[in-house]
């Protein structure tokens, strides 16, 4: 088993999100290279409902063709088996501590924080980073609670162990990123802004010049 190689934070500036509704299997792997030429940092692979051959099957596509990090959401012996850089769980998986434990340094562990319960559920678990939301309003994922808001953003962070890494996801797009980079985040999870439009390329760049220019 190899071990995953130190997380940058500079890895976690634009995260994409791919995956349905946002961009269907089929045009994925188009899509994210297209997403990485305009400036995306990492790829979450989040496919919730396919088959786990099928998701395997795609990370190992995105793992070989793509420069940057890939994730893979919930499942983490997926992640593994596709060479993943890491797995990022919410709060109906398996928990942080069993994911490390099954995983050991093999893979990087990020963790989904919505609540002010699901804070302190993770408390200090070994996780990478945090992925706080949904921010604002999201039209792909269903489940995403309501939106808490950029203070809400904010208070949540402030519940994250010392020097963890907060993410911000949910609704976010060129215009809100500076925003939540103000309010503590260290770079952004997107896919709607990301892959809804019809220039991948384009939104990616847009995104990424808005975070950069937030950080600076």
């Amino acid at each position: 088993m190899t071990v995953a190689t130190k997380l940058e934070r500079s890895e976690l500036r634009l995260l994409a999100i791919a995956g349905p509704p946002a961009v269907e299997p089929e045009t994925l792997l188009e899509a994210c290279r297209a997403a990485v030429a305009g400036g995306v940092t990492a790829v979450q692979l989040r496919l919730k409902n396919a088959p786990a051959g099928q998701l395997l099957d795609l990370g190992l596509q995105l793992v070989e063709a793509l420069p940057v990090p890939v994730w893979v959401n919930d499942r983490a012996d997926v992640a593994l088996a596709a060479g993943a850089r890491g797995v990022h769980v919410g709060a109906e998986d398996l928990p942080p501590a069993a994911v490390r434990a099954l995983a050991g340094g093999a893979l990087r562990v990020g963790v989904s924080v919505g609540t002010p319960e699901e804070a302190a559920a993770v408390g200090r678990a070994p996780v990478d980073y945090w992925s706080i939301g949904s921010v604002f309003a999201t039209a792909t994922k269903p489940d995403a609670g309501a939106p808490i808001g950029t203070e809400g953003f904010r208070r949540l962070a402030k519940l994250a162990p010392e020097g963890m890494p907060i993410m911000a996801i949910g609704g976010i797009d060129a215009g809100h990123a500076g925003e939540v980079i103000a309010a503590g985040a260290v770079g952004v999870a997107v896919s709607g802004a990301l892959f809804g439009g019809g220039d991948v390329r384009s939104a990616a760049r847009r995104l990424r010049d808005a975070v950069d220019h937030a950080l600076a």
